[in-house]
This record gives C-alpha cells, structure tokens and sequence, in this order.
C-alpha cells in the first residue's frame, strides 16, 4: 500500500533564474556559430538550447490546499504540498490533488427501515483528501469511490434503525439525529480508510416514508400523538381530582360518602378529560335525595 511521502524537489525561483540564464547563453552560443560558420558551435549551441528548453518542463507550482503527485516512469516519486514554484526531474509527470474541504449530497434512496416500511433517504458528507497518494493510487477514481460508498453505508445504516422509535430508549432515524449523523460518519470513514479520504460531517439530508405508504404512516403518527395526549390529560386530571378531594377533606367543607365520592371523581374526569365543553347541571336541591 502506498503512502504519501514528500517528493524531492528544489525551489523554482532560483532554477527559474538559472535555466533562463542558460537558455540566452544556449542562443547567444548557436548565433556566434552561424555568424563565424563553425559546426561544431552551432551543434553545441543546439544542443544546448534543446537541453535548456526541456528543463523548464521541471517547473510546476502548487497552490494552496493542494498537493502535486509527482510519478517517475510508473513509480510513485512523492507529493508536494508546500504552496510555490519547484523544479524537479522533467521527466516525471505531475497530477493536481485539491485538498480542500468538499461536499456532496448523495441521491435520494428508497430502502426498508429495520421495521420493514420504505423510506426515502439522503445524506450530505463533508469531506477532504488525507493523503494524495492513496487516493489516486489504490483507488480507481475517488471521487466516484466516495459516492458510491456512501449510498452503500447509507442504505446500511437505514436498514439497521427503525423510522420512528415506538419504544423508550429505541434509537431511530428520525429520534436521535446526532447519534445516527455520528454513526453514520463512522460507517462512512470505514469503508473510506483504503483510499486516503477523510469524513468531517454526514448528516442525514431528507428523510420520510415512501409516498405509498405516507398517508398510513401519517395517521398512526397523528393517533400515536392523540393517545399520548390523552395519557397526559388523564395524569393531570387524577391529580387535580385527588387535590380536591384532599382540600376538601383537611377543610372539613362537605363531607362525602364513598359513593357521593366516586361520583364526584367521574363527574370531574369527565369535565377535565372530554373534547368538548361540557354543559354541567346544576343541582338546586339537596344533596342527598
């Protein structure tokens, strides 16, 4: 497996200099020998020129959060990374590797959750290049391994978690965002190890039931919301009951057979636990028939 390692290489500006020197040098040596008719200057001085020429083909520059591959007749003769104008061997052959910070937003994919209903799903990743050396080398085309590996470790991740959690401390899709994004990441980066990318972020981008099966999902969301509602109306209106009951009782304001209490309790369950405005009936008589 290859590793990126720093190429050898010499800074441009001083061979700048010294290769343009050369090159008027080689020029200056070729005219001499037109004008004085010696064969042997003028071939030196071609000589020359030509050799002079092709060592500006050793010149490249490197931009910031970039790096250049430097390969040599097939073999892997380093990276560059440190931004200016250098000289190598002008023989070898240079590739550009941006390093920067990209992102990608993956198509939306139909899968089953763990819970067997279709979803569609998508993610955007934030990624950068690690090492320029594996990713051209031990990958075929990283770019293209990225975001195949990602849809991959996506429609992995939707098929090992529910859409929505019906239990407590059940991790789902749409219930725990963070720990799903982290879990997706991880998932991401393993696959990415080999070909020298590294993952910043994967987060869940679009996220909701196939249109098949929306409507249905819908309603038992909405019926599930309806029920826990009635849980909480229920819970507070015991509590208010049993604080009338108790308020009564320490004041000595009326006092209640069990009977007249259960109907007291149901009277006032009622009126707290209905949907609608409850019209109450006034007793003007006694309380005791």
């Amino acid at each position: 497996m290859l590793r990126e390692r720093e190429v050898r290489a010499v800074a441009g500006i001083p061979m700048l200099i010294l290769w343009t020197v050369a090159f008027f040098a080689s020029l200056w040596l070729l005219i001499t020998g037109f004008r004085s008719h010696e064969g042997w200057t003028v071939i030196s001085g071609l000589l020359a020129l030509g050799i002079d020429s092709l060592m500006f083909f050793g010149l490249f520059v490197v931009n910031p959060n970039e790096a250049q591959v430097v390969t040599l007749f097939g073999n892997y003769d380093g990276s560059m990374r440190k931004p200016g104008l250098w000289w190598v061997n002008p023989f070898t052959t240079r590739k550009r590797v941006s390093m920067r910070v990209r992102n990608f937003e993956s198509a939306r994919l139909k899968v089953n959750d763990n819970h067997g209903n279709p979803i569609e799903i998508a993610a955007v990743v934030v990624w950068k290049v690690v090492d320029s050396a594996e990713a051209l080398f031990e990958v075929d085309n990283y770019e293209n391994f990225l975001l195949v590996q990602c849809e991959a470790a996506l429609r992995n991740l939707a098929t090992s978690y529910p859409y929505d959690s019906h239990e407590e401390k059940e991790i789902s899709l749409r219930g725990q965002p963070s720990d799903i994004a982290n879990e997706l990441r991880r998932e991401v980066q393993d696959r990415l190890e080999k070909a020298g990318l590294e993952v910043i972020e994967a987060r869940i981008s679009h996220l909701a039931y196939a249109p098949e099966i929306a409507g249905a999902m819908l309603r038992r969301q909405q019926a599930s919301a309806i029920v826990a509602a009635r849980q909480k109306f229920v819970e507070g209106a015991v509590g208010m009951v049993e604080m009338a009951l108790e308020a009564l009782s320490r004041k000595q304001v009326v006092q209640l057979d069990e009977e007249r209490k259960a109907a007291m309790v149901s009277n006032m369950l009622v009126v707290l636990c209905s949907d609608q405005h409850t019209q109450p009936v006034v007793n003007a008589g006694s309380l005791y028939p």
